[in-house]
């Protein structure tokens, strides 16, 4: 017979309600009992009822979780860190896609806000306004985007950015481009205004191509639109760097013999690839986790300040080469850490 909450507070030595605090409101019971209350438990195999929680407290324990495209390697492992980080917290995660469409995205979120106690946002394609208006119906998390006045976690792709072209200019590529993201993607936003200033400041051209589907499709379908005379590209992400390198070599180019190519992500594949693909790696476990963290902090909190800025890092493989100017080349595998400013909590 399954353990009940008579036996755990019998086992431990509480009231019945003492146990149900520790559940329902841990922050209620001091250390000692807590920890005593949920060793006991723990050793019974006593779960609680997680329905008469919710009538009692007015909370699911559970946890929304939206994702621009489930498919893009990007996400999974910021997914699985956030189902982690929240089970450790006691609550559930659902996780739902929109494939990129901002209108599935708003019913998304209408359509869970009901069954759960707040959502995460990743990569949101939807306008500023339309996330606020929502954010008043359900507490927001919003990962890879900032909004005045919501929580969120963002990962320093416009730092990631520089580094990436000053790794090219330093190569002594001259003439670049930018494989643009999709339109209205904050990121692509950051990537575009911190490339575009990297170049100026080296005294290098840089050429924006997109806005681009975040696909390998896309990168494939802006190797067409890279002009003689382009010997360096930076692409939005990983998925379209690695369909811009087929794009290029049906072409009859070599890479990096002839164009250098860097993404944006450090997904699997961009170590598994021939060649190697240089990158800039972005915390994505970390996002997920701190992203679970910070809505059950300040989930109660409509209007908010909190930020969580996490670095990110360039990390050079075989796809970057030397450009036809003067270069000091970084050997393969080195990895050219950001002097980020970590972690900021406003």
């Amino acid at each position: 017979m399954p353990a009940t909450i008579r036996d755990v507070a019998r086992a431990s030595g509480v009231h019945i309600s003492t146990v149900s605090r520790t559940f329902s409101a841990p922050h209620l019971v001091n250390v000692e009992t807590r920890t005593r209350v949920l060793a006991c438990a723990e050793q019974l195999g006593y779960r609680p009822n997680r329905a008469a929680r919710a009538l009692i407290t007015g909370r699911t324990f559970n946890i929304g979780l939206i994702v621009a495209d489930i498919a893009n390697p990007f996400f999974p492992p910021l997914i699985k860190a956030a189902e982690s980080q929240a089970r450790r917290h006691d609550h559930h995660v659902f996780v739902a896609d929109t494939n990129e469409d901002a209108a599935a995205e708003e019913e998304l979120v209408r359509a869970l806000a009901k069954q759960v106690d707040g959502i995460l946002l990743c990569s949101p394609r939807m306008s500023n306004s339309l996330i606020e208006q929502l954010s008043r119906e359900v507490p927001l998390v919003v990962v890879n985007r900032q909004i005045a006045g919501l929580p969120a976690v963002v990962m320093d792709v416009a730092r990631g950015a520089r580094l990436a072209i000053e790794h090219l200019t330093g190569l002594g590529h001259r003439t670049l481009a930018l494989a643009a993201g999709p339109r209205g993607s904050w990121t692509s936003k950051e990537i575009r205004r911190s490339a575009t200033a990297a170049a100026r400041a080296a005294g290098a051209e840089l050429t924006v191509l997109g806005p681009n589907p975040p696909t390998e499709d896309g990168g494939l379908a802006v190797a067409d639109h890279v002009r003689p005379g382009v010997t360096a590209v930076l692409a939005y992400n990983d998925l379209m760097a690695l369909g811009l390198i087929e794009g290029l070599q049906q072409r009859g180019l070599r890479v990096p013999g002839d164009v250098s190519v860097v993404g944006i992500d450090d997904i699997m594949l961009s170590r598994l690839t021939r060649p190697k693909l240089t990158t800039v790696a972005t915390p994505t476990a970390a996002a997920g986790r701190a992203a679970v963290d910070m809505l059950l902090a300040h989930g109660d909190d409509r209007r908010t300040t909190a930020l969580v800025n996490l670095q990110t890092e360039l990390v050079i493989r075989d796809s970057t080469g030397p450009g036809p100017g003067p270069h000091c080349p970084a050997d393969p595998g080195d990895v050219v850490a950001a002097p980020a400013p970590g972690v900021a909590s406003h």
